[in-house]
């Protein structure tokens, strides 16, 4: 399963790197691809994994999921 994420506050490659590692972190995502320059994340992932639990992880990392 894929899905595209828009994320604000990204400035830099290392806030690529974070945002890349926490969704990573998530049991079930196979990959992160984030673009610092689109504002999004393609996620590819188990059918078991939320998009919820994809949006929490990037706030968690101190980023904006807009709606």
């Amino acid at each position: 399963m894929k899905t595209t994420l828009s994320i604000e506050g990204m400035t830099c490659e290392h806030c690529v790197k974070h945002v890349t590692e926490a969704l990573q972190a998530i049991e079930g995502v196979k990959k992160a691809k984030v673009n610092l320059k689109a504002k999004k994340a393609d996620v590819d992932h188990k059918d078991n994994v939320s998009v919820d639990a994809l949006k929490a992880a990037v706030i968690e990392a101190g980023f904006q999921v807009p709606a």
